[in-house]
């Protein structure tokens, strides 16, 4: 073989190696960018899981959740009969439902994270016993107007609220169609946005509540398989547990509670009933006491859990929910319910 030729056969080979160590270089990089973006290392060394790798979870359901930083939106919604069915309660994450009044017409306070309706309502007027309930979870309370007593306290600033009467931002509309004050509307985007115009912290700050999905073992002494929860008439409340998908379903006034956003049946993984008690308010309302210590039945899995509730007297303060041995009830993952039985 000639040397120009050996020359050549040299060049062809070098140059092979240029291509393919270029390649090779480009997978590295790859493989690094790829690497560092699912890991990031600490100043102590360890490393932390990125969130895009690690699904996040609902502070409130402990399940995935895309939004699961997100802060919560209480608002306002109604019982009236007029009213059913009502758009969103079925995909809150937690209600809170109480007496408003001695008969026992009851309201409820729906929170939202991780699913968010395009159409939630009726809205309903603030209540001075749902604030610290809605500021225990650090959230953005949502409201249409309210009773005097607790318009003076979100207008000093207890904590951040939207109201239709001001609709600063937008949040709310009236529905064609329906009649007032039925037809106030609203949605999760229209409260987003509206609390983005007010500058109101986006990122949740709530500690949220323990979760363990195992199940328990039933007995004799735990069996329970429906809740009847004794409102007025009209407004009493049944659950009824279904072991298939391990939830609640819920009725009210002998008839499903349906969701009007898409004809699902309402439905909970845990039912938390808090004892309390109520104080005549001038006129026809009452307050009822959300703060103390009182006692407490927990419903999940099919079974009943026994213990106390407790909240300190601040705002802000977290409601708590105790087994009988003291310790934090850890709930099974999904929706909550808690249905305030006053007396």
């Amino acid at each position: 073989m000639s040397d120009s030729s050996k020359n050549k056969i040299m060049i062809n080979q070098n140059k092979l190696l240029i291509v393919f160590g270029g390649i090779a270089l480009a997978v590295f990089v790859v493989i690094v960018i790829w690497w560092n973006q699912k890991k990031i290392i600490d100043i102590n060394g360890s490393s932390l899981v990125s969130p895009s790798v690690v699904d996040k979870m609902g502070i409130i359901t402990g399940t995935k959740c895309t939004n699961g930083d997100g802060r919560l939106f209480s608002v306002m919604m109604p019982s009236d009969p007029e009213t059913r069915p009502l758009s969103g309660i079925a995909q809150a994450d937690m209600v809170f439902e109480m007496p408003v009044t001695p008969g026992g017409i009851t309201r409820m306070m729906a929170v939202f994270q991780c699913e968010q309706p395009e159409k939630i309502g009726s809205i309903r007027s603030a209540r001075e016993d749902f604030i610290p309930l809605a500021a225990g979870l650090k959230s953005i309370y949502a409201h249409w107007g309210g009773e005097r007593s607790a318009l003076t306290r979100l207008n000093a600033g207890v904590l951040d609220n939207l109201d239709a009467l001001t609709n600063k931002g937008g949040a709310f509309y009236r529905a064609a169609g329906i009649k007032a004050p039925h037809n106030g509307f609203t949605s999760y985007e229209r409260l987003a946005n509206a609390s983005e115009l007010l500058k109101y912290e986006p990122k949740n700050s709530f500690a949220g509540y323990p979760h363990d999905d195992k199940k328990p073992n039933r007995n004799l002494s735990n069996l329970v398989d429906g809740i009847d929860i004794d409102f007025d008439t009209i407004y009493d409340v049944k659950w009824t547990y279904n072991p298939e998908s391990n939830t609640y379903s819920r009725s009210r006034g002998g008839r499903p509670e349906i969701d009007k956003n898409n004809n699902q049946t309402v439905t909970a993984s845990v039912v938390a009933v808090v004892h309390t008690t109520w104080t005549p308010l001038a006129g026809q309302y009452i307050n009822v006491r959300v703060s103390g210590v009182g006692a407490l039945e927990v419903y999940q899995n099919g079974v009943i859990i026994t213990g106390t509730w407790q909240k300190a007297t601040a705002v802000d303060s977290k409601l708590f929910f105790y087994d009988h041995e003291g310790k934090e009830i850890k709930f099974t993952p999904g929706k909550i319910w808690v249905e305030i039985a006053a007396k």
